[in-house]
């Protein structure tokens, strides 16, 4: 009879150092490339978008975006002082520019353990979407809905693969992944949208009383009669945000570990963080401060790739490297794509600025594609250790799926094998043993 063990941990019944396998899961080749397609597909659909330049862009270089995260001048003034005189931007290139300026911030910050920074660069990007939000409501509304469903089905698809790969040891090619992420497409897609439009419901009966309020002599007197029930309301609205916020990266892992709906992910990532909190939090510290140092190695060896074919066409290039200076300018640690921008003087030059910045491109979206690739890798293995000290489920269980080509034998085996019979349950009372 088969008998579950539980594998060695390298300091017994701890489990966090399990989080220290995220580099080498996040590295595989297909995670990496499902997060390049989808920052690709996210890219393209923003550069599209962009044609229509809506930022208004001062002569000094401030966007609307600084302008609002700044506080000095309103966003406002600084539409109106700069629409005519200013020049223009997209919203995407805008956030893209602000996000990867900001995080790069942040990760810097936690060798240097500057929590204040850390903490104003991440309300910093929380403020970008709020602008965004606001000042374009429209466009964001389209992008957004673009990236939730690009990244759903790639976010999916990457952990199914590590769920897998840290329950079994296996390792599904695309095709199979993508498959399985396409059939829960559904629940992938509604998980993070729902908490959101149960939190909008329960809002508006508040947003109701105060149009009650209006109301002359009746209006106020309502609100103080039902502000018990409105105080209840946001009570409600207080614990489903920090259920959301605390749990959102347990939902994906929830659905590719269990087969299950948008509702048994919200459940469990609810249930995860009430239920054991500083366990949470203390997994979720251990995956940040991992990452961070995971991402500047990565950074450097981009770097440090690009840097090196960089130094060795300079030996090749003659007249001082001015020509490969035209077509591709010396990459920067702070700025891999360049210091500053290639000036071709021909169309051969500009031509070959494209295809190098191009190329170089690549070598940055991949860095991209390995933060992505890390987010869904650690936050299925945090799910996987909070389910084990929550529900006691073993570390090793996953649920195949019944048209999953590749989920393990071993979990097969499990489902499919017939129960061990004695002689008083066997046919006849007879040993059957034998």
């Amino acid at each position: 009879m088969h008998e579950d063990k539980e594998p060695v941990l390298p300091l017994g019944s701890f489990l966090f150092p399990r989080i220290f396998q995220t580099f080498r899961m996040a590295i595989q080749p297909t995670k990496l490339l499902l997060g390049f397609l989808a920052l690709a597909a996210i890219c393209l659909t923003g550069r599209v978008m962009d044609l229509h330049k809506t930022v208004v862009v001062a002569p000094s270089g401030m966007t609307e975006l600084d302008a609002y995260v700044s506080g000095s001048p309103q966003v406002d003034e600084h539409i109106r002082l700069f629409e005519e005189t200013g020049g223009r931007t997209g919203v995407f290139a805008t956030l893209w520019r602000f996000g990867a300026k900001r995080f790069h911030s942040a990760v810097l910050g936690i060798p240097r353990r500057d929590s204040l920074g850390i903490l104003t660069d991440i309300a910093a990007c929380l403020a970008a979407l709020l602008w965004a939000f606001t000042y374009h409501t429209v466009y964001s509304t389209i992008l957004f809905a673009v990236v939730l469903a690009v990244m759903a089905l790639a976010g999916g698809a990457i952990c199914r693969i590590a769920a897998l790969q840290f329950a079994q040891g296996e390792k599904p090619g695309l095709v199979e992944a993508v498959r399985f992420s396409a059939g829960k497409f559904y629940s992938f897609l509604t998980a993070p949208v729902t908490p959101v439009a149960i939190i909008a419901v329960i809002g508006l009966f508040i947003v109701l009383l105060g149009l009650v309020g209006n109301i002359p002599i009746v209006g106020e007197l309502s609100v103080a009669l039902f502000l018990p029930l409105a105080l209840l309301a946001a009570a409600l609205i207080t614990i489903i945000v920090i259920g959301a916020l605390a749990g959102f990266g347990l939902m994906f892992p929830t659905i590719a570990y269990e087969d299950s709906d948008c509702f048994d992910a919200i459940s469990r990532a609810f249930s995860y963080v009430y239920a054991k909190p500083w366990r949470m939090g203390f997994y979720t510290v251990v995956a940040v401060l991992y990452g961070a140092v995971c991402y500047v190695f990565v950074r450097f060896f981009s770097f440090l790739l690009l840097c090196t074919t960089h130094l060795f066409l300079r030996i090749g290039f003659l007249d001082s490297n001015t020509k490969l200076m035209a077509i591709w300018p010396q990459p920067d640690l702070t700025d891999l794509l360049g210091l500053t921008a290639a000036q071709p003087t021909n169309w051969s030059t500009s031509v070959a600025a494209f295809l190098i910045y191009v190329w170089v491109l690549v070598v940055v979206g991949l860095m991209v594609s390995f933060v992505v690739s890390f987010y869904f890798s650690a936050n299925t293995i945090i799910y996987a250790l909070m389910r084990n000290r929550v529900d006691k489920t073993a570390l090793d269980e996953i649920h195949p799926r019944s048209n999953d080509t590749t989920a393990a034998p071993e979990a097969l085996l499990r489902i499919s094998e017939p129960a061990p019979m004695d002689k008083e349950n066997s046919p006849g009372g007879q040993d059957t043993s034998e």
